[in-house]
């Protein structure tokens, strides 16, 4: 059985939009596009690599993959080796609908059971990169095994975020973690089960009684 790992890029305030370059994701007015490149260091660039070091294939959502397929088949430079191992491997692509999906190796997945169905074969593990909106539907399923967070130290103030709506609750164990001389927290996470909830103590108190009859009758 393979494993499906995510891997993404986010500012300290949760949002993962463009953060390759200023056209790659403008939707929403969104003015910060390349927000990665001015905070990030060597140390990001070789845990990529690290990353993408072993044997894969790539899990993406309907939109990184079209981003994905106008840049790398056509990188040159640094950027060429990635794209031309990206062209090489084999593309599992969420979509529903009947785009067509040019790019070597491509493959469409028309459900999350589809993804069910291909984690369970044989082959190299499948690497997500950015493709938020597919996480939703994976960790609903339990098919997630791992998530690789590159925190940066910015802050954006708008634009798409990380588990957007949908998203279940979930508890996550960290599993390895490393601080970057920029600042940049990469941390690993695996799912760990639902959410619990407790408490550290109440207190009784006629001001606690009061303060909850306003949440009780919206006025707090």
């Amino acid at each position: 059985m393979r494993k499906i790992i995510g891997g993404m890029f986010v500012s300290l305030d949760g949002v993962i939009q463009a953060p390759g370059g200023p056209t790659e994701d403008p939707t929403g007015s969104f003015v910060h596009g390349g927000w990665m490149f001015p905070v990030s260091d060597d140390q990001v660039g070789r845990a990529i690599g690290e990353f993408f070091s072993q044997p894969y294939d790539l899990l993406l959502g309907r939109r990184t993959y079209d981003i994905f397929a106008a840049y790398w088949p056509y990188a040159d430079g640094e950027g060429a080796a990635m794209g031309t191992a990206f062209t090489a491997a084999n593309k599992y692509v969420l979509a529903n609908g009947e785009q067509p999906l040019p790019w070597a190796n491509s493959h469409r997945m028309r459900s999350v059971d589809d993804v069910a169905t291909l984690r369970q074969e044989d082959g190299p593990d499948l690497l997500i990169q950015g493709s938020s909106m597919i996480y939703p539907a994976l960790l609903t399923a339990g098919l997630l095994d791992r998530l690789v967070l590159y925190t940066f130290p910015i802050v954006l103030g708008s634009g798409k975020r990380l588990f957007g709506g949908g998203t279940p609750p979930t508890t996550l164990k960290l599993v390895d973690h490393q601080t970057t001389t920029g600042g940049t927290v990469i941390a690993a996470y695996e799912p760990a089960g639902p959410v619990e909830t407790g408490s550290f103590g109440q207190i009784e108190s006629a001001r606690e009684d009061e303060r909850q009859a306003k949440m009780k009758d919206g006025t707090w």
